[in-house]
């Protein structure tokens, strides 16, 4: 069936890693819950109280950096190195699962939670350390470091490549996202007008049902796996 697609997009959302363990910072005990998201995750929030911002970010990075992947991001991997077909992965996860299975061709649309970028030299650093206030940019050395992730009421990252990726797709397929939050939650009836057929793998029916070709139900570490199986068979 691969052999019939000459592009596939994935686009993954939090529900890829609810089952590394990542769904537990929404629970009633989870990190999220133990802050208002506009203080943490927009930037007014960085700017009236950096020590907060990058408090909440350093516990989300030691959580993440001990994270695993599971058998949905293996099976995404397994099939970028078997199958002759161009794919991309898309994610709107601030996790590194995706790498940590070794795949390639991603593209994180809200950033990563292993890098810091300057204010003042516009640098990104790789780093899994905590980050502080009083933190230096190793380029130029001024204390005005933030995450490299995108707030709320920001740009997503690489917004041209991924548009292009979509226009240019015959298969989008959607893993674990709630069809919610636009951009991405428009990039399934974006590819449609091209003639390319989606497919959406959820626990829940995505609040875009309506955009796609098929629904495929259940645990992604089952449905996944699966499904990559019918595009290699």
């Amino acid at each position: 069936m691969a052999s019939s697609f000459r592009k596939i997009i994935f686009l993954t959302g939090a529900g890829i890693s609810a089952e590394s363990g990542l769904e537990t910072f929404r629970d009633a005990h989870g990190l999220w819950n133990k802050y208002n998201t506009d203080d943490v995750a927009s930037l007014n929030g960085f700017i009236n109280n950096p020590k907060l911002v990058h408090q909440f970010y350093n516990e989300l990075r030691m959580q993440m950096a001990m994270a695993q992947p599971n058998d949905a991001h293996l099976a995404l991997s397994y099939l970028q190195h078997f199958s002759s077909a161009d794919i991309h992965i898309i994610t709107q996860n601030i996790d590194t699962l995706h790498e940590k299975a070794f795949s390639k061709n991603i593209w994180h649309m809200h950033g990563q939670i292993n890098q810091l970028t300057c204010l003042n030299c516009h640098a990104v650093i790789e780093t899994w350390s905590n980050c502080f206030v009083y933190s230096r940019c190793p380029h130029c050395k001024k204390a005005t470091l933030r995450p490299n992730i995108v707030f709320f009421g920001e740009k997503i990252f690489f917004e041209s490549v991924i548009e292009n990726l979509i226009n240019t797709a015959d298969l989008f397929v959607a893993v674990g996202t709630s069809g919610t939050i636009p951009p991405a939650s428009l990039f399934a009836r974006d590819a449609r007008k091209n003639h390319c057929q989606t497919i959406a793998l959820n626990l829940e029916k995505p609040e875009n049902y309506c955009d796609f070709d098929q629904f495929i139900q259940g645990n992604l570490s089952q449905t996944l796996p699966s499904f990559v199986q019918t595009l290699l068979d």
